[in-house]
Parts: structure tokens; C-alpha cells; sequence
């Protein structure tokens, strides 16, 4: 992802925003212009709790160039308590460890980075929670 389409997403990255539905209450993550539900040009800015459960995932062991060399790398299906699903990466966990309808929570953590000298991309990713 280049820098300033970064730099538009950071509300979606760090803070884990989307929108909901002025005319039906429908929650969208990303934020959506339409609504899926109502076909409704009206929303406003949702920020989501970053707490949900784990439906799914998988472990990757080849990934693109600038992301961290983790291997296996987890991506997970997240249903948030709110209701959206989102694919994210799995993180602070063996795969191992994780389990379907598991708890998990979000951080803000390393995406990618393109070298020692280069700009380094944080965003969401999702873990178990503590103790949960």
C-alpha cells in the first residue's frame, strides 16, 4: 500500500472505523457510501469497539515482500461484537493456541515496512484476549 493511500485510511487502520446507516441502523466496515442493507446514501462515521470472536483461520507461510518474515503468519475471520466481519491478522498467539468462537480483541501493530530507511505501515490486527 502506497504512503498516501495510507495516510486516507488511517481512521479504518488505527482506530477501526466504519460507518452506520442513518435510515436503517446498519453497521459497515469498511465504511460503505450505500448502504448494503437500505441502499442508503446517509451515514454516519462508527467507531467499533475492536472486541469480537474468532469464526475462522488459517495459517500463511509465504508472504509478499515488506511484511514481517513471521512464519506461519495467522489471518483470521473476525465476527465484531457489533455485528461486522472483518479478515484480519491474527497476532501475540501460536496457531496453536487459537480456537473457533475464541475472544479476541484489537491492536495496533507493524503491517509491513519497507526497509531499515523506509516509511513503516501499523494498522489493526487481533488477538486473543487476556485471560479470555
Amino acid at each position: 500500500m502506497e504512503l498516501p493511500r495510507f495516510h486516507r485510511l488511517r481512521g479504518t487502520l488505527y482506530r477501526l472505523e466504519g460507518s452506520r446507516c442513518e435510515d436503517c441502523g446498519a453497521l459497515s466496515f469498511p465504511a460503505r457510501q450505500v448502504c448494503p442493507s437500505c441502499s442508503s446514501r446517509k451515514s454516519l462515521l462508527h467507531r467499533f469497539k475492536g472486541a469480537g470472536t474468532l469464526w475462522s483461520f488459517s495459517e500463511l507461510y509465504q508472504l509478499q515482500r515488506g511484511y514481517p518474515k513471521d512464519v506461519p503468519n495467522v489471518i483470521g475471520l473476525v465476527k465484531l461484537d457489533e455485528g461486522p466481519m472483518l479478515l484480519t491478522q491474527i497476532t501475540d498467539a501460536e496457531p496453536e493456541d487459537l480456537s473457533i468462537g475464541m475472544r479476541v480483541q484489537m491492536v495496533t501493530r507493524l503491517i509491513r515496512s519497507t526497509g531499515e530507511a523506509g516509511p513503516r505501515v501499523y494498522g489493526y490486527k487481533f488477538r486473543p484476549v487476556v485471560g479470555g
